[in-house]
């Protein structure tokens, strides 16, 4: 998701006040017009510029309803971590890693470490800001943190402990089961359990320096690829809605580093030759009474 430039048109403005009048239809979200953008009602009110409302779609066309679930989300962030004191804030930042060019990937400017290899950035979220679901991190755009005068970066050292302490469990859950999925360790996923350099640090020491490890979504990784279908990643990926996706191909893990499997091969075609069971093995007949 990249973030556009400059500011918008006198059109551009209009698409986007559309699009805030459909958000606050289809998300239930109380919205009063205002002179240059919309006001928020509520304790406190909180005006949205039109400028605000086009930087909060990303460069979607606001017509479409990637630009909708954009604004949706951006408005609802911006009330929830406008109600809330810098103290609870503190106490609720969790990391968040995402895969670049993720559907909920809110921009270069939201990053705030990126790992080696080129295909995973961490950046803040708040856990309890989502009154439907209290234990869901919510991925917090910098410019919501912008618009409420929020600086993250003194806490910032704290989320990066919690990834750690996170991963680190982890790894111990994981030494109990080896041959079980990966799956979330407190508020971290896997895909962002993946930037912690403890548990990536232990996966490649029991292999030798370099693992391969498949996480189509970003709630479960599995390590034994000998184990799986080939084309077993890519459909998984394919069938999982945006925001729960994960990497589309297997990615390779050393100490420092992520990197996703160049493309390539055919594993669906590899999938298909492979000869159908006989069925003549097991079936027997069966008298029924």
């Amino acid at each position: 998701m990249s973030m556009p430039v400059g500011g918008p048109t006198a059109t551009e403005r209009v698409a986007v006040r559309r699009c805030a009048l459909a958000v606050s239809v289809l998300s239930d979200l109380d919205i009063r017009p205002a002179e240059g953008g919309i006001v928020l009602p509520g304790l406190p009110e909180i005006f949205v510029s039109d400028v605000d409302l086009w930087r909060a779609v990303a460069g979607a066309d606001p017509e479409t309803g990637r630009a909708r679930r954009r604004l949706a989300g951006w408005l609802a962030a911006r009330r929830s971590v406008a109600e809330r004191s810098l103290e609870e804030l503190a106490e609720t930042i969790r990391p968040v890693g995402l895969p670049v060019g993720h559907e909920l990937h809110p921009g270069g400017d939201w990053v705030r470490q990126r790992v080696l290899g080129g295909c995973l950035d961490l950046g803040a979220g708040f856990v309890g800001l989502d009154a439907s679901d209290r234990d869901r991190v919510v991925v917090v755009p910098q410019s919501v943190l912008d618009a409420t005068e929020v600086d993250p970066t003194p806490w910032w050292r704290g989320a990066t402990e919690y990834l750690e302490n996170m991963g680190a469990l982890a790894i111990s859950r994981w030494r109990r089961a080896p041959s079980a999925a990966l799956r979330p360790m407190g508020d971290c996923d896997v895909v962002t359990l993946l930037a912690s350099e403890v548990f990536r640090g232990a996966l490649c020491a029991d292999a030798g320096g370099m693992r391969a490890v498949a996480v189509p979504v970003r709630h479960r990784g599995w390590l034994e690829l000998s184990r799986i279908d080939p084309a077993f990643v890519q459909a998984a990926a394919a069938i999982a809605s945006d925001d729960e996706r994960g990497f589309p191909r297997p990615v390779l893990l050393t100490v420092d580093e992520v990197a996703v499997a160049l493309p390539g091969g055919r594993p669906a075609e590899i999938v298909l030759r492979d000869p159908a069971p006989d069925n003549r093995r097991w079936l027997r007949d069966v008298l029924y009474r």
